[in-house]
């Protein structure tokens, strides 16, 4: 397995670090970081929380596509394949797989709430929301917040200021 290792001094830089890991049946890759962690480096950082893929946090860059670790199958790769993960490219590094993506948080803050109009309004002006609407919408509600869009997004990932887009409206 080759994981990055952030330079102590700055996040920004940093290598690869082959490790040598014993894989057990039913292994995902975020075992074998946790393997890692418990054997070879215990300084390793890796967010992770649920290991369900319900909450996005162990999102990294698994052989150069953007994943959830603890859904990605060891059993997916060959045995002689090497495993290398990376920290999402699209985020700035606080430190080996660990990124910041606080920057997400901050366009959030800027996006206003929705305040819906009184029911009279409503049946005036005719807005009634119909079902197909509500099921368009509902997808989005969905996001685990992984951030594995914007990791593949070439314009966000690419760019090194973020904060310069500006959403409509704000």
């Amino acid at each position: 397995m080759r994981i990055w290792r952030s330079d102590p001094s700055d996040p920004k830089k940093g290598k690869f670090v082959d490790y040598k890991v014993e894989e057990d049946r039913g292994m995902v890759v975020l075992d074998m970081v946790h393997k890692v962690q418990a054997e070879q480096a215990g300084d390793l950082a890796c967010r992770w929380n649920c290991k369900a893929g319900k909450c996005g946090s162990c999102s990294m860059e698994i052989n150069g596509r953007p994943k959830l670790s603890c859904m990605t199958r060891m059993g997916d790769y060959g045995p002689d394949e090497v495993i290398q993960v990376q920290p999402l490219k699209a985020f700035p590094v606080l430190k080996d797989l660990v990124t910041d993506v606080s920057w997400n948080y901050r366009q959030k803050q800027r996006i206003p709430a929705f305040t819906p109009k009184n029911e009279q309004e409503v049946i005036k002006d005719g807005l009634r929301m119909q079902q197909v609407d509500v099921d368009r919408v509902q997808e989005f509600r969905k996001c685990i917040e992984c951030f594995l869009c914007q990791d593949t997004c070439h314009v966000l990932r690419d760019h090194d200021r973020k904060d310069k887009f500006v959403f409509r409206g704000s």
